[in-house]
């Protein structure tokens, strides 16, 4: 064969190779490159996080996940004004929040994240004994007491357990009063209260750090007390969690909770007074009566907004509060504010955690001082108060969520 043949031989060759290579090599497809895993979901009280060593380091603070024993809780560490004592008045109430008194005696008490309970406690001869009378809810922080019966409020709706102090033991199916509510988790769980008009007034916080929420959310709504006649009464509310009525005026006061992740000392938390319905109180438009929001405070001014009667520190968490109405105190505490503050999780330095006492004078002008303090040390948390109440003898019931325990501060000369 001389070279012209096998030149065309190769050619016819390298050409079959060719047509039988292409058709699988077009059926061939290029490698895809690997998927990005999925991404976790952010927790609600994340979003916003600046990053940071030290911002990526905060996260709400767990509570102990069993409750601590009684001889262990930091009753010793606790600090009050002269005259006054602490002493346990019931342990083992695991995340216990906040608090109502029944006609008989009873106090019931609610919990949150950790538990999904309510508690009934009795008291026979100076023992007390903790009862459990609903179990597995969906974050039942919200409880109220009237005429016999208990009212419990979730993100979802509102119940009614009916003559609950006669059936302790054995606790009625609740009657169902309002199931409306928006039901999201972020600010969604509830305090409750009765007020002197008779109505059940219920908030609903805003669902997320800073946004600007519908119509349905950041404000407190009352209603009657068989769920109809929902109304709002106070707007721009960020996330309050605790409020009560002045003996005297009758005007509601309230905390509010401010947005995180602005910095380390503001937002600073409010205590607002309620002077007429459809006050509007900032939220998300200015905060602290001070400062308007970076995102959303453009063109808005705090001026346009009713002032907080006063600010309770950054981060400061105001929960539970009570007028005092008791006899044991001295005069001084004499329709003052008990206010729970429960302390900052998303601050590097730890404070609060304790009970101030607020002086509302006659103009409504408002200042605070220390009453219960003892429980940051170390930059930690000994135990984190989240509700108050004042009972039938006068004194103070102080709830203390972190290490599931309740304790009574009284007074004598």
């Amino acid at each position: 064969m001389d070279r012209a043949q096998l030149r065309r031989s190769g050619l016819l060759l390298a050409v079959a190779f060719a047509l039988a290579a292409g058709p699988a090599a077009a059926q061939q497809k290029p490698a895809e490159p690997p998927k990005p895993a999925a991404k976790e979901e952010e927790p609600f009280w994340a979003i916003g996080r600046p990053a940071g060593e030290v911002t990526a380091k905060m996260a709400p603070v767990p509570a102990f996940p069993i409750p601590t024993p009684a001889d262990k809780l930091p009753i010793g560490k606790i600090k009050l004004p002269p005259g006054f004592k602490i002493e346990v008045w019931a342990s083992d109430v695991f995340d216990a929040r906040g608090m109502r008194q029944g006609d008989k005696g009873t106090v019931f008490v609610s919990s949150l994240f950790g538990a999904g309970k309510i508690y009934a406690i009795t008291d026979k001869g100076g023992k007390r004994e903790v009862k459990t009378i609903a179990e597995k809810l969906f974050l039942p922080n919200g409880i109220e007491f009237h005429k016999g019966s208990l009212y419990v409020a979730t993100p979802k709706d509102i119940t009614r357990y009916d003559n609950i102090e006669a059936s302790l033991d054995n606790p009625p199916k609740p009657v169902m009063v309002y199931d409306k509510l928006p039901g999201d988790v972020p600010h969604g769980w509830k305090f409750i209260k009765i007020g002197p008009d008779g109505k059940l007034y219920v908030p609903v916080g805003a669902p997320c750090n800073i946004c600007d929420p519908s119509d349905k959310y950041s404000q407190i709504f009352r209603m009657n007390l068989d769920g109809t006649g929902v109304e709002s009464v106070v707007k721009g509310m960020r996330n309050t969690v605790g409020f009560d009525w002045h003996p005297k005026t009758k005007e509601l006061w309230f905390g509010d909770n401010q947005r995180d992740w602005l910095a380390e000392d503001m937002p600073l938390d409010e205590l607002n007074r309620v002077t007429k319905q459809g006050q509007h109180f900032g939220f998300p438009f200015c905060h602290s009566g001070m400062m308007t929001d970076p995102q959303y405070g453009w063109g808005k001014s705090c001026a346009d907004y009713a002032t907080p009667a006063l600010l309770l520190g950054p981060h400061a968490a105001p929960l539970g509060m009570r007028f005092y109405t008791g006899k044991m105190f001295p005069a001084k505490y004499q329709n003052a504010i008990f206010l729970a503050r429960h302390g900052p999780w998303n601050k590097s330095q730890k404070f609060a955690a304790d009970v101030v006492a607020v002086f509302v004078d006659d103009k409504g002008n408002a200042r605070m001082e220390p009453f219960l303090t003892g429980l940051v040390e170390n930059n930690q948390y000994l135990g984190r108060p989240a509700d108050v109440l004042v009972l039938k003898d006068g004194s103070l019931l102080v709830s203390d969520d972190h290490n599931g325990a309740i304790y009574r501060v009284s007074y004598g000369k």
